[in-house]
């Protein structure tokens, strides 16, 4: 493929993780690779002169790519897996057999041990998995520790050796990561509550768990224990972040077909997925044009027989979105609601759904394309800054001045994720004497809060301070004030680390330095800095300033300016000493600015 042909598709490959597949000519395939963002990776074979021989001979071959959106980087390895020993592309290695995978076993004994494994026993023992590696079962079976007190210890626990006093409290009793069944101290019910704990995480159901730690943690802060809650708040923030569940491989699952389906006016495409044994072998996807108004239940009816003679799939079940009374009846129709089967078809239905996205993106203007990005980025902002709803208007605020003197503030708007300019406010300081950073945001965010307020005009979701803990404690201060407070989420972006504080937090909240919604914050931050000093610029071309030394009396314009020449801040002019200033303007004037900032 030449890279002209290629970056005419490119914008057409998703963010998202996946595989994707490069055909050559009579539509051979030729490689299926994986990656967590397939347009980056796709992008990479184009992008890059340093490939290998047999690497730039696999692109020059390429005439087609197709590619399967998944929900992990965890399912599109066994998705990839299990597609290459289906299909054994050209330039693809011979991949090792599904039992040197991982698993995690659940013994079938007394108080049960959870251990990694990659032999399955027909012992009676529950198996989960398989997974893609064992570094991802040992972070598993860690995080699983630190949730869950179990036995760790081959000791055989029976009834009758426990109550025998058979055995001793080992030091993971002591650390906090048993609970001692071993000497009567913990009941086989509550071990196998724990127990049941484990396969809801295991399985990804982690609701019951964080309802559970939720009651907990309403009763420690009614008991004012709020480090105890804070404890439980990591748990559920971890629960909600973990994920170990794969619909890839699910032993469950036999023989069936899988059918997405989305439309745009005349538009139809249907995602089709065939699983075997538990496993996606193959994925296709295909869109076409009706000529006439059809009945979905007809289009689909007529592309369920199309992939199914165009892999020669016999399977004798189909999963789909709606029912279809006619022409079908000699397979088993299922239109889930939950499930593995609802997991497979929502995938399905992703995949149909981001054709139908692009289809749509191509019958509009590309400002509106632009608008979709923005949204996008957006939604990313509200979920990284955990508000409750996306911020549609963000206002950012920033001080400046000039040598140690002229303090101003200014203010930009942002709307649906762009500069709203006609909104962009500066702020003369009226009620500060001298610098004061803090005083001085605290009269900006008032002032312009205020005028809002008294406008009833539409308040911001989201209120950037540049600057740290004490220039974000001086806005809240103003907000508080206006009674105004919980109607915006105010956050302070430190200068130096670039990390984010919100009212009353003790610890920051740093995210990826290259990450979309930093770099975000970052350009507003870089707009209303570049505003402020443009206006700042401004003011004293026009001599609109005057200078704190020049508030002294017997100083003048250029005694005060060859001074800031000489020490360049008024700060440094506070902490000179008299000899100093002495040898700059005189015994006279020295006296009178020294005296002036010691008095």
């Amino acid at each position: 493929m030449e890279l002209s042909q290629f970056y005419n598709i490119q914008k057409t490959l998703p963010n998202s993780p996946g595989i994707y597949k490069y055909y050559g000519v009579n539509k051979q395939l030729l490689y299926i690779g994986k990656a967590k963002n397939i347009r980056k990776r796709v992008s990479s074979y184009f992008n890059k002169n340093n490939h290998s021989y047999k690497t730039n001979e696999l692109v020059k071959q390429i005439i087609i790519i197709e590619f399967t959106i998944v929900e992990s980087e965890h399912d599109a390895l066994l998705l990839e897996n299990s597609l290459i020993k289906e299909f054994k592309p050209k330039y693809n290695i011979v991949l090792k057999d599904d039992k040197t995978y991982p698993y995690i076993a659940i013994k079938k004994e007394s108080f049960s041990r959870v251990f990694l494994t990659r032999r399955k026993l027909n012992d009676q023992s529950e198996y989960i998995g398989p997974f893609t590696s064992t570094i991802k079962v040992r972070d598993l079976l860690t995080f699983i520790k630190t949730h869950i007190p179990l036995r760790t210890c081959n000791l055989a626990l029976t009834q009758t050796n426990i109550q025998k006093n058979k055995f001793k409290v080992c030091l993971e009793y002591h650390l906090g990561n048993c609970k001692g069944p071993c000497v009567g101290l913990q009941t086989i019910d509550d071990y196998n509550k724990g127990l049941d704990n484990i396969r809801h995480i295991l399985k990804g159901n982690f609701n019951e768990i964080i309802t559970e730690y939720k009651t907990k943690q309403k009763e420690f802060i009614s008991s004012l224990s709020f480090e105890k809650a804070e404890h439980l708040q990591q748990k559920i923030n971890n629960l909600k972040d973990y994920q170990a569940k794969s619909i890839i491989v699910s032993p469950r699952l036999g023989d069936m077909d899988v059918f997405g389906m989305a439309t745009f006016e005349d538009n139809i495409v249907i995602s089709f997925l065939a699983v075997r044994n538990g496993t996606i072998t193959n994925s296709k996807i295909s869109s076409f044009t009706t000529k006439i108004e059809e009945a979905q239940e007809d289009l689909l009816s007529q592309s369920i027989i199309h992939f199914q003679t165009l892999v020669g799939s016999n399977a004798k079940e189909l999963i789909i979105p709606f029912q279809i009374e006619f022409g079908l009846d000699s397979f088993k129709i299922t239109v889930p609601k939950n499930g593995e089967k609802k997991k497979l078809l929502t995938l399905a239905e992703t995949n149909a759904n981001y054709f139908i996205e692009e289809i749509r993106k191509k019958k509009m203007l590309h400002l509106n394309d632009k608008n979709a990005d923005k949204q996008s980025l957006l939604q990313k902002v509200k979920e990284a800054l955990s508000l409750k709803i996306i911020p549609t208007h963000i206002e950012c605020f920033d001080n400046s001045n000039f040598q140690g003197a002229y303090p101003v503030s200014a203010m930009v708007c942002f709307k649906n994720g762009m500069p709203s300019k006609l909104d962009y406010r500066h702020f003369n300081v009226q009620t500060v004497q001298g610098i004061n950073d803090f005083a001085t945001m605290k009269e900006a965010v008032s002032r312009r809060y205020k005028r809002l307020k008294e406008e009833d005009a539409a308040l911001p979701q989201l209120v950037i301070i540049d600057g740290g803990k004490g220039q974000l404690s001086a806005a809240a201060e103003a907000i508080e004030a206006l009674d105004l407070t919980g109607q915006m989420t105010l956050v302070g972006l430190a200068k130096n680390q670039e990390e984010l504080f919100f009212v009353g937090d003790q610890e920051s909240l740093k995210l990826g330095y290259d990450s979309d919604v930093l770099r975000f914050i970052r350009s507003i931050r870089d707009e209303v800095h570049n505003y402020g000093v443009t206006f700042h610029r401004k003011q004293r071309s026009k001599g609109t300033f005057v200078n704190e030394l020049e508030s002294i009396h017997g100083i003048g314009p250029q005694t005060a300016n060859d001074l800031l020449t000489h020490f360049r801040s008024v700060k440094k002019i506070k902490e000179a000493h008299i000899e100093d200033i002495e040898a700059i303007v005189g015994k006279t004037k020295a006296n009178l600015i020294h005296g002036y900032f010691n008095q």
